[in-house]
């Protein structure tokens, strides 16, 4: 099964090596590797066809927004870990200045500018609507064998919210209840409570504050730590398809269905593989509702644990493309590196880290 088409990636590949690149270094000389890696990526993401003018010919005219989100898109690449150190980068590398868009002749734009115009992007969503478009055109018409779904932790810089406690319920009675008594309802479940909900209300009823979370790694150990949760959905291939972000404490079976929802509407896909943490009989029947085949680590929950199928239990071994991507996000596209407050400003820093992996990802399918 090949889900990208692989000539189309070769033909865009070969238009920046032999056209592009000889030209840019006829006019700014020698281009070190992670310059041509930044030249690549703004050329796959294209963001400057999402970003709006807000210019209406009156007063004071806005620097360029356009070279301003490449600049962006180019922190993410190049792993650096503020805005002012993006501007120092820019202020000593011509090359660099030039390949954003902005003149080598003028002054740079001053830190606020680039701070309110990332609070601009994030607030117009402008790195999610790169990336769907992204999607859409490499990889919407193509069948992806496996998608794996799985949350990772966003250490934040900030103080987690003030927890609100619940009002006290009062104690159930034991036994049968006597004669007029009405018990209260059970409660549902959130997963119930989504199959039930549009896409929209789902992600309005996600948590977004920061708070704290925990949650067992690799290795079986619980950790700690003060931010956020990214859940994201992954192809085989290694390109995220979707993401979402939560509060650090939500459990992550809590963004199965919303993801779910939001990669159906880009890409076409066979089997969900997720892991233990997304184990229920709401999410199985969710999955197949969308004709797609569930491989889900069963949760024993003091019990006898339920293998794999022989074949099942290979395919499940895809979904070690979703810890790479993680850390890979982590690593080398600012993950690690945040230094934004709040849910808006936060999706918007790792958005950016995304589509730049998502970019990179698309270009090593040509090998």
């Amino acid at each position: 099964m090949n889900p990208t088409r692989r000539d189309l990636i070769l033909q865009r590949w070969n238009v920046i090596q032999h056209d592009l690149l000889p030209d840019l270094r006829n006019e700014l000389g020698a281009l070190t590797p992670k310059l041509e890696k930044v030249i690549h990526t703004l050329e796959w993401v294209r963001i400057e066809e999402f970003v709006a003018s807000s210019w209406c010919g009156e007063g004071r005219p806005p620097h360029e927004r356009s070279w301003l989100a490449n600049a962006f898109v180019a922190k993410s690449v190049l792993g650096l870990t503020t805005t002012r150190g993006l501007i120092e980068r820019l202020t000593i590398d011509r090359a660099l200045r030039r390949i954003c868009g902005f003149s080598l002749c003028r002054k740079l734009p001053s830190e606020s500018t680039f701070s309110r115009a990332f609070d601009e992007f994030a607030q117009t969503c402008l790195a999610e609507r790169a990336h769907e478009a992204m999607i859409h055109e490499h990889l919407g018409d193509e069948l992806i064998g496996h998608l794996s779904r799985d949350g990772t932790a966003i250490e934040a810089r900030e103080r987690p919210a003030k927890f609100k406690p619940s009002p006290v319920e009062p104690a159930k009675k034991r036994g049968r209840p006597r004669r007029g008594d009405v018990r209260p309802p059970a409660k549902e479940s959130p997963i119930q409570r989504q199959r039930q909900q549009t896409l929209a209300q789902m992600i309005k009823d996600l948590p977004t504050a920061c708070d704290r979370g925990t949650k067992c790694n690799a290795q079986g150990y619980k950790v700690s730590w003060n931010g956020y949760k990214l859940h994201l959905d992954t192809a085989d291939c290694g390109v995220p398809i979707s993401a979402l972000l939560s509060s650090a404490s939500m459990h992550d079976s809590r963004a199965a269905i919303p993801l779910s929802l939001i990669s159906e509407q880009r890409v076409t896909n066979l089997y969900d593989v997720m892991d233990a943490a997304y184990c229920s009989f709401e999410l199985h029947e969710h999955c197949r509702s969308l004709n797609h085949v569930p491989l889900i680590d069963h949760n024993p929950r003091g019990g006898e644990k339920e293998e794999f199928e022989p074949a099942d239990a290979i395919r499940y071994n895809e979904r070690t493309v979703a810890e790479r991507s993680n850390a890979r996000l982590k690593d080398e596209f600012g993950g690690n590196h945040l230094m934004v407050k709040g849910a808006t400003k936060v999706m918007g820093h790792l958005m950016f880290g995304v589509l730049a992996l998502s970019a990179d990802q698309l270009m090593r399918l040509r090998q």
